[in-house]
């Protein structure tokens, strides 16, 4: 990633993207079941077994914003599939709503992905294994920060991200220090997302893996960390494994991917 000049942070600065934390997404869950199946009916439909009045009521598939979408009912800022509702950020961090801007290093290429509706930003892997950012690359989870650890900083790691960070010690800190420093998106608060920001982008429609790839492309169907520790047992911590989008508890000294995120948290 291009580390950007001050004068031009400063001069851009402007006009880049806030992010505030504004509500939560559907699940892309829209179809209904029965006990075996899947209903034969929509889920709008007045017969749609999930109805209140019918034999297997208020399943997800019937609420929210996925089974408003496609009746017209929901006004998107920008674009996705059902009721999620994403933008594509630039290096310069300007939201367009331009869906074919290519992913790249370049100033007005594509390098981060709003959601609208929670208002936080998200990091977008890259295909190319000698980038910081890219999909393949795996970190221990590790933190000295004793507010937020929950007493176990976990491990510095090994070479497990292509020699992407310093001294070969592939974990979260350290990547995170390293997308800060490179002005991803020209924002340098680049953070560990909790448990529950990560399941905000799972997209429980059954597809592998569980997340939008038009935003969210190069995502393996794997475990990503989150920042959060494991209160019950602090030498693990929470994780989301994209391949179903559920969430797990994985000893620290694992390898799993990560995806940062800014903006405010919750």
């Amino acid at each position: 990633m291009t580390r950007y000049p001050r004068t031009l942070l400063l001069a851009l600065l402007v006009a880049t993207v806030p992010v505030l934390a504004v509500g939560l997404p559907d699940t892309g869950q829209d179809t209904c079941y029965n006990d075996t199946v899947a209903d034969s009916r929509p889920a709008a439909a007045t017969d749609s077994i999930a109805r209140d009045t019918g034999t297997h009521p208020r399943q997800d598939c019937r609420y929210g914003r996925d089974v408003a979408y496609p009746i017209g009912a929901l006004t998107k800022t920008s674009a996705g599939a059902k009721g999620f509702d994403y933008s594509k950020v630039t290096n310069l961090g300007i939201a367009t709503a331009d869906p074919n801007v290519p992913l790249g290093t370049a100033y007005t290429a594509w390098g981060c992905t709003l959601d609208n509706i929670t208002g936080l930003m998200w990091e977008v892997k890259t295909a190319t294994n000698t980038d910081l950012r890219y999909s393949g690359h795996t970190y221990r989870w590790y933190s000295t920060d004793g507010s937020t650890n929950g007493g176990s900083v976990g491990s510095p790691g090994t070479n497990t991200c292509n020699a992407t960070l310093p001294g070969n010690l592939c974990n979260t800190q350290a990547f995170v220090a390293a997308v800060n420093a490179a002005y991803l998106c020209l924002y340098t608060d680049w953070r560990m997302p909790t448990l529950r920001e990560l399941l905000t982008l799972v997209d429980a429609d059954g597809s592998i893996p569980s997340i939008a790839p038009t935003y969210f492309p190069n995502t393996i169907a794997s475990y990503f960390w989150s920042g959060s520790s494991y209160m019950p047992g602090p030498s693990s911590a929470w994780s989301v494994d994209f391949y179903d989008g559920s969430s797990v508890v994985g000893d620290k000294l694992l390898v799993y991917r990560v995806r940062l995120v800014r903006g405010g948290q919750f």
